[in-house]
């Protein structure tokens, strides 16, 4: 009897292993050569400008060629992008059934919580020189105060020129930061709320102490602003036409005695758009046009010319259904999309705000999520049983480990992604991403099974169709 019930409940129950338990010595080589290629990758892309260019390289040297407006036929295996002012990008490769039949989207983005510079960030105050900042997307404050700081992002000056900015990188570089106070004189700061401790406008990042010998105001300034203008050629009024932020100096590295992690500025969601990217530029004729989506703006509402609300996306994709002799809402209604997003991984030292068989775990491979949103699945787009039914049928065909996953517990709080931008334009679509822990801190930590297998996820929908 206790055997026949065994054999009913591995019949009948849902049971999910760890992803160290099924994998191969081979697969598991596999997977570490795809994160060591991720590591390079999130190493050098810091903000969206660099991640953009990045992929652009690694694209071009797959034979990616970049796309302008033409009537020309395309064919199947084509390889085209279109670089969006240079803080978005898109990848197709041309498949075999015309886009009437619709196209294949994976869609992630390139950006993440930052501090901005503000548009005149420079003051002096008490001999100490510092640059006042706005910080972008959803951060805890806190975070940011009393950890090693680069400054990157491009200054345009007036006649145009466009300078390249990245100080706090190399081992001979300066670095940054923004001070906290002692916990010796603490004691109101530390009745506070945590997010009342540190505020928004104290988020000042310290760059300078050395006055000129002069009798003028603003002699640290002074200082700062001339070696600047030496190094770059800018003065303070070109700080008005720059973007420039300041994001987290720490290295990407392993984590755990057995390496089985990775810690990094920016996995949110640079993590999912290396899978995409590396997903498209390995297929060859895919059955449907595949098309990779690096979107900007997404951690701020994806609205702006470079986000996922953008008509920049339509543009492109009607550009090749115009090649094609289709119509775009023809090619929407046919399509299938992977929003390529992250979800918080359950964190035994925060069980609390996770309803635990409901969540994502590390090492459990890429996670399907069928809605995000908040509370009443507030702004979700919330993918249909057909889609998800798809997925596990293309998953196991292609030995892809996948878990289910929502954003917490219910009346927890909750987020959203591009999918809802999406779905939208009548594009079937369901979140897919790799697990986080510390998710929007200055270092968010990842599984290396979970990268791999969120990879493999995408490429097997590409190839699928």
């Amino acid at each position: 009897m206790a055997e026949k019930n065994s054999e009913l409940r591995d019949k009948l129950f849902y049971i999910q292993k760890n992803g160290y338990a099924i994998i191969d010595a081979n697969e598991r080589s596999l997977c570490e050569n795809y994160c060591e290629d991720y590591k390079s990758f999130l190493s050098i892309a810091k903000t969206e400008r660099e991640a953009v260019n990045e992929a652009v390289k690694i694209a071009s040297s797959a034979g990616f060629l970049e796309y302008k407006k033409t009537k020309t036929p395309l064919k199947a295996g084509d390889r085209l992008y279109r670089n969006i002012r240079g803080k978005a990008v898109m990848f197709a490769v041309v498949g075999k059934k015309p886009l009437s039949e619709g196209a294949v989207f994976s869609v992630a983005h390139v950006d993440s919580p930052r501090l901005d510079l503000k548009q005149l960030p420079m003051f002096e105050s008490d001999e100490l020189c510092y640059l006042k900042t706005h910080y972008y997307g959803g951060i805890k404050k806190y975070q940011w105060t009393a950890v090693p700081l680069e400054l990157r992002g491009t200054v345009v000056k007036k006649d145009g020129e466009a300078l390249h900015i990245s100080v706090g990188a190399d081992k001979d570089d300066p670095q940054f930061v923004i001070t906290d106070l002692l916990p010796h004189l603490g004691e109101e700061q530390m009745k506070k709320t945590m997010a009342e401790g540190i505020t928004g406008e104290g988020l000042n990042i310290l760059i300078g102490s050395i006055p000129q010998n002069d009798e003028g105001d603003d002699k640290v300034k002074l200082t700062v602003l001339s070696i600047i203008n030496e190094k770059y050629g800018i003065t303070e009024e070109d700080f008005v036409s720059a973007d420039l932020c300041a994001v987290p100096a720490f290295e990407v590295r392993d984590i755990g005695f057995d390496r089985s992690l990775i810690g990094g500025y920016g996995h949110d969601d640079r993590v999912c758009a290396f899978s995409s990217l590396k997903a498209v530029t390995e297929i060859k004729i895919p059955e449907k046009t595949a098309v990779c989506v690096l979107t900007d703006r997404e951690e701020t509402g994806s609205e702006g010319v470079t986000g996922m609300q953008s008509e920049a996306f339509d543009s492109f994709i009607e550009d090749l259904c115009v090649a094609g002799g289709v119509r775009l809402r023809d090619c929407y209604e046919n399509s299938v999309c992977i929003s390529a997003d992250v979800s918080n991984a359950f964190d035994p030292n925060f069980p609390d705000v996770s309803e635990k068989r409901n969540n994502a775990k590390i090492n459990y491979g890429v996670c399907l999520m069928k809605y995000t949103g908040s509370r009443g699945k507030s702004g979700s787009s919330d993918a249909g049983a057909e889609l998800v039914a798809e997925m596990r049928k293309i998953f196991a065909g292609n030995g892809v480990v996948w878990q289910m996953s929502e954003l917490g517990k219910v009346d927890k709080g909750g987020g959203g992604t591009v999918a809802k931008f999406t779905a939208n334009r009548n594009i079937a679509t369901i979140d897919a991403g790799v697990p986080v822990l510390s998710m929007h801190s200055p270092f968010e930590i990842v599984s290396k099974f979970d990268c791999y297998m969120t990879y493999k996820a995408v490429k097997a929908v590409f190839l699928q169709g």
